[in-house]
């Protein structure tokens, strides 16, 4: 088996340092821990693609929709509080109170259980691994599309340190992140990290409201203070995290606009805004038990509330939808004005425990189990006419989700020669969920409903790994994912079943030109079963849950990274096709009659061979940079890169009323660095101003629905002093 780099440690959730090029004779080595482990990237069995800190920088990655310009086989979209993340069209296409994400997303072991709090986190990060595929054997909770690991950097216990970044751009964007590393002492170290983002919209409202949708401002902090013993067989982490986001809600734009032909243009007369605030707190332990097995265990509480009002049909008639009318897409028609108020609050405790191996023997293990219970409490005052006082509503909703999850895991991978190990996972799950609603008034009732859901499922991964030669790997592997079944708010409507997927994949790892070249590609085929999808009930406009029949996707990845002395360039392209194994009868908004093919009134058809929603056939991204001497301590590096992303659809209905248009993203940027200290730069993201439209808002009261189209092109300075 081929040997680890430096020796074995602990998983990336156990928040080792960043992964970092470690530096050899003519080539850059990434080390990822993706399998609990130190590794180089190209040892790793698994289609993973990591950027580093530098990665971040240099591509422009201050937002996790950015994310998709620099992995394939990624969407990621942002509408109101949401944000969606599929891998391979495995996801999260629509949220629910009841809903689980299908990729599965940690920041320095924390799982970010919802959607709602994973994008305020993106300051001093030390580097992100994007695994795509079931993952479960190896970590917290289990995912069916994948996994996003965050890293931030560990506090240093041997010298002081610092950063101050600032970043100026148009639409008056202003960016400050600064980060501080303070020794306490030879065994005791604080890390200090803090951002202050703010940015103008991109889009006029010439309605009353006064808003401005699509501005923003956000604060964070985060601190990390470690402590290790004297034999440094013992370490402790206690991480803090705090983040606040004000908005003036999302600039969506309805499809058939009457107010406006530019696309930056719209009319709102209720006023729109989005908070969130939060903070998440944690522990963790780590021990060697004996020079063979390392312990490891982490506690986390994670607390946040979103709040947000939407102006849902964008037009200057506010007309309230008549007491005891029911709040269906038809009535929202007839009686636009549709301004609705939500909040939620999410309290969430997680614990974790790994019995890690560590020697350098054929057989390398880890075993594991997980626990998280969470509250959510969560209400929405729908069809409030009354925009100055959100509480003077039409309707209202109360609900009060509560979960739990509870696994055991394990994974092992023994050498059966010098070149060939086989490697098996297995998991069992037990999740549950419950549910108290009040609605008021009928027909949203009746008064108070409890319900409550249970899903047990084994999961696992097998594979073998074929070391050809010492820069060549290939590997097969079959691994299941699982995503819990649950429960739907409307009384009298089935449960969700869990939702699996079966994915097999053939992969190649190689190393060229003394480390100048990586070239790695991998093949799959996903057989994907009881697909939960979320929309509105087009009776009650309440969100729900359903499962379609099955699907199946088949697909490839290749990524090149090249370094051949000042030149670099990096390639990664994915190709997708997905589609509908059967025939299906879902929820649609856009059709509240249904279809006579459906046995379910309101339920529309979709048919065998329909794509499945967030699954672009093609996204491919390319970027070529040069670093030019111009003295002995300043180097000045042009870079340009380019982005594509096909066509993709927001629901299982594909038409032009849910389409996410193709686009292809040109940035530039050119830097100067000075002493390895400075750098000053100069970007244009999105050069050639394309007009696309990035996401959809299907619960808008127009039968046209709403959109939000993506940024246009911008440009900044940025400037960054190490200390």
């Amino acid at each position: 088996m081929k040997k680890l780099l430096g020796g074995t440690c602990l998983s990336l959730v156990a928040g080792i340092p960043a992964a970092a090029y470690a530096q050899g004779a003519g080539e850059d080595r990434i080390v990822v821990t993706a399998e609990r482990r130190e590794q180089n990237i190209q040892d790793v069995p698994i289609a993973v693609t990591v950027l580093t800190a530098e990665d971040f920088a240099k591509r422009a990655i201050d937002d996790i929709e950015d994310i998709q310009q620099a992995a394939p086989s990624i969407a990621v979209t942002t509408i109101s509080r949401s944000t969606f993340i599929n891998i391979r069209g495995v996801g999260l296409a629509r949220t629910a109170p009841s809903s689980v994400p299908g990729v599965a997303y940690y920041i320095d072991g924390q799982l970010i259980p919802h959607e709602q709090f994973i994008r305020h986190s993106f300051f001093d990060i030390a580097s992100m691994e994007v695994l795509r595929g079931p993952q479960g054997t190896l970590t917290g909770q289990n995912s069916t599309g994948g996994a996003i690991y965050v890293r931030t950097p560990e506090p240093d216990f041997d010298e002081f340190s610092g950063s101050l970044d600032v970043n100026v751009g148009n639409y008056d964007r202003y960016r400050i992140v600064g980060a501080a590393n303070m020794p306490m002492s030879q065994n005791a170290a604080l890390r200090l990290a803090v951002v202050h983002e703010e940015r103008g919209s991109f889009t006029e409202n010439l309605g009353p409201s006064g808003s401005e949708p699509g501005s923003f401002n956000q604060e964070g902090v985060r601190a990390n203070f470690a402590f290790r013993d004297d034999s440094e067989r013992l370490r402790l982490n206690a991480r803090f995290e705090y983040f606040d986001y004000d908005s003036d809600n999302a600039a969506i734009k309805n499809r058939n606009d009457m107010v406006s032909s530019d696309p930056y243009v719209i009319q709102e007369d209720g006023r729109s805004f989005l908070t969130h605030e939060g903070y998440r707190l944690s522990g963790e332990l780590r021990y060697e038990l004996s020079d063979t097995v390392e312990f490891r265990a982490l506690t986390s509480w994670q607390d946040g509330e979103a709040r947000d009002q939407s102006d849902g049909d964008r037009t200057t008639t506010a007309l309230p939808i008549p007491m005891g009318l029911p709040a269906s897409r038809g009535n929202r028609a007839l009686y636009p004005g549709r301004v609705a108020f939500s909040g939620t609050d999410t309290q969430t405790l997680i614990n974790e425990v790994n019995f890690i191996s560590t020697h350098d023997g054929p057989f390398q293990w880890v075993v594991g189990g997980f626990m998280m219970e969470e509250e959510r409490p969560t209400f929405v005052f729908r069809d409030n006419h009354h925009v100055d006082d959100y509480y003077d509503r039409d309707s209202d909703i109360r609900i009060i989700v509560n979960s739990s999850s509870y696994s055991l895991f394990g994974q092992g991978t023994y050498s059966l020669t010098e070149k060939l190990d086989f490697t098996l996972g297995a998991r069992y799950s037990w999740d549950s969920q419950d549910i108290e609603r009040v609605a008021f008034p009928r027909p949203l009732g009746p008064g108070e409903v409890t319900s409550d859901s249970d899903s047990k499922e084994w999961t696992g991964k097998v594979s073998l790994n074929y070391h050809a030669t010492d820069d060549l790997l290939l590997y097969v592997s079959a691994s299941k994912g699982y995503k819990a079944g649950g429960i739907n708010l409307t009384p009298g409507t089935p449960e969700v079943d869990p939702e699996k997927n079966f994915v097999y994949e053939g992969g190649a790892k190689l190393t060229a030109l003394d480390g100048q070249l990586r070239v790695n590609g991998a093949v799959f085929y996903s057989d994907y079963t009881d697909i939960q999808f979320s929309g509105n009930d087009p009776a009650s406009g309440l969100p729900i849950q359903q499962n379609a029949a099955s699907a199946e996707s088949y697909g490839a990845e290749l990524e090149i990274f090249g370094q051949f002395g000042d030149l670099g360039l990096n390639f990664g392209a994915g190709y997708l096709h997905s589609e509908f194994a059967d025939d299906a009868c879902l929820t649609n908004e856009d059709n509240p009659a249904g279809s006579p093919l459906c046995p379910l009134a309101g339920d529309d058809f979709v048919s065998q061979g329909d794509v499945l929603p967030f699954a672009p056939e093609w996204t491919v991204n390319a970027g070529l940079e040069y670093a030019i001497a111009l003295g002995r301590e300043v180097t000045m590096t042009p870079r340009a890169q380019v982005g594509y992303t096909s066509l993709a659809y927001t629901t299982p209905f594909p038409n032009p009323n849910t389409i996410l248009d193709p686009r292809t993203i040109v940035d530039l940027r050119l830097s100067f660095d000075f002493s390895d200290r400075y750098t000053v730069e100069g970007y244009v993201t999105n050069v050639f101003d394309e007009l696309y439209v990035a996401s959809q808002a299907s619960d808008s009261s127009s039968f046209d629905g709403g959109i939000v189209y993506g940024a246009p092109r911008q440009f900044g300075v940025r400037a960054v002093a190490n200390f």
